[in-house]
């Protein structure tokens, strides 16, 4: 049976309190961090995280910071944590562009960065093509991260990721800083069918597992881009 998942997005960070989206890789706020306390309030209290065997991390800085701030007592049991570029941010603004993985192992040795794609931090080149900031890309990229989860043995798993690329790319569904849904699989319709999400009554009707989340939903892909800008 594939594995629930708990979809997070991270707390704010410097780019989304000054609206600056030149900041590369930005950390979180001091007010990013007072919501991951909350968050992790929120994660201890739901039972479901408690099933939780694998954390999977987008490597950008500020979704590694709330995945330890928010699921260290996770961690501290013995689950473990992976970075996975599939889960990074979708534009290639200086924001959403991550640090090379050599730059990151001091400052965050407990993340496992083994399976991290070899061409990241990689945004914009046709090695980096997976991740260019358009429709096709982004919507194949949300098909290729839920393919990864969908074969994994874990029973429950803990992914910490961004508003757009969960909204635009895997769920259609927005998320607040720090606030998370929960999702199954939804039943393959045929072979080779595209896979689909079914979220958590809980976390539906209450506007995300905090209730800090808008309700309404979007269609994967909407307002994306259909090809890069030329400059890019």
């Amino acid at each position: 049976m594939p594995p629930t998942l708990i979809l997070i997005r991270h707390a704010e960070a410097e780019h989304n309190e000054t609206k600056n989206y030149s900041i590369h890789d930005p950390d979180l706020t001091k007010l990013g961090r007072e919501q991951c306390a909350d968050l992790r309030k929120g994660l201890i209290a739901d039972p479901l995280a408690h099933q939780a065997e694998l954390i999977i991390t987008s490597p950008m800085r500020r979704t590694m910071q709330t995945a330890l701030d928010t699921v260290d007592w996770l961690i501290e049991k013995g689950v473990k944590i992976q970075a996975d570029a599939l889960w990074q941010e979708n534009s290639a603004k200086p924001c959403d562009v991550g640090t090379a993985v050599s730059s990151l192992t001091d400052e965050f040795p407990s993340i496992d960065y083994s399976t991290v794609d070899p061409v990241w931090p990689d945004k914009t080149s046709p090695a980096g093509r997976q991740y260019h900031y358009t429709k096709s890309a982004v919507v194949a990229r949300g098909q290729a991260a839920l393919q990864k989860l969908y074969e994994r043995p874990e029973k429950v798993i803990v992914v910490v990721s961004h508003s757009g690329f969960l909204r635009l790319g895997v769920t259609g569904c927005w998320f607040f800083n720090a606030d998370y849904r929960v999702f199954d699989f939804a039943a393959m319709a045929s072979p080779g069918s595209p896979y689909q999400l079914e979220q958590h009554a809980s976390t539906k009707e209450n506007g995300g597992g905090l209730g800090r989340s808008w309700t309404e939903q979007v269609i994967l892909g909407s307002d994306l881009p259909d090809e890069l800008p030329k400059t890019e």
